[in-house]
């Protein structure tokens, strides 16, 4: 009995102790990583953050037939890292402060990003993204322009006829 009274006069010096989450928001932390976001204008689809994404969070793939390559991330892996966030070129993905991610369907915790792709000249097969071919043609010099609307497949093929050609004369 007089533990208990212990225990209640401490409790009423100290005070109210507990945060009334979930009925009120929390605070971060400035640094707070929360979840990540991929800016539809900006992304390229270079696939940068695919290759760090160590829990294999995002995925980047290429449907051919409509010509479009998507990348996904899925919340459900993803760990909040950041390094996504770190590599990405373009700063196309950003961490927000939101960390409630529930979720009555597992739709809900993907977030697609659709890239309309370039065909190759050549095969007609796509092969990189519209936006990261721009990027790519104001860096390199207008002679070389027409080489990079041909997928590496078909340049490569066609390196390897010259090469032999030359090497027989």
């Amino acid at each position: 009995m007089v533990k208990r009274l212990r225990l209640i006069s401490t409790a009423k010096r100290v005070g109210v102790v507990t945060r009334p989450y979930p009925f009120r928001p929390t605070e971060v932390p400035e640094e707070f990583r929360g979840k990540p976001i991929i800016d539809g204008e900006k992304c390229t689809g270079c696939g940068s953050c695919r290759n760090v994404c160590t829990p294999n969070a995002i995925e980047i793939e290429d449907d051919l037939e409509k010509g479009v390559r998507r990348v996904k991330i899925f919340y459900g892996r993803c760990i909040f890292c950041g390094r996504c966030s770190d590599i990405c070129p373009e700063e196309a993905i950003k961490l927000t402060k939101e960390f409630e991610l529930a979720s009555k369907t597992r739709e809900d915790l993907y977030q697609v990003i659709e890239l309309k792709m370039v065909k190759c000249k050549i095969c007609g097969k796509p092969f990189t993204t519209e936006r990261s071919l721009k990027k790519t043609l104001k860096s390199v010099p207008e002679e070389l322009h027409e080489q990079l609307y041909i997928c590496p497949d078909c340049r490569e093929k066609s390196t390897a006829y010259i090469e032999s050609y030359t090497k027989r004369r």
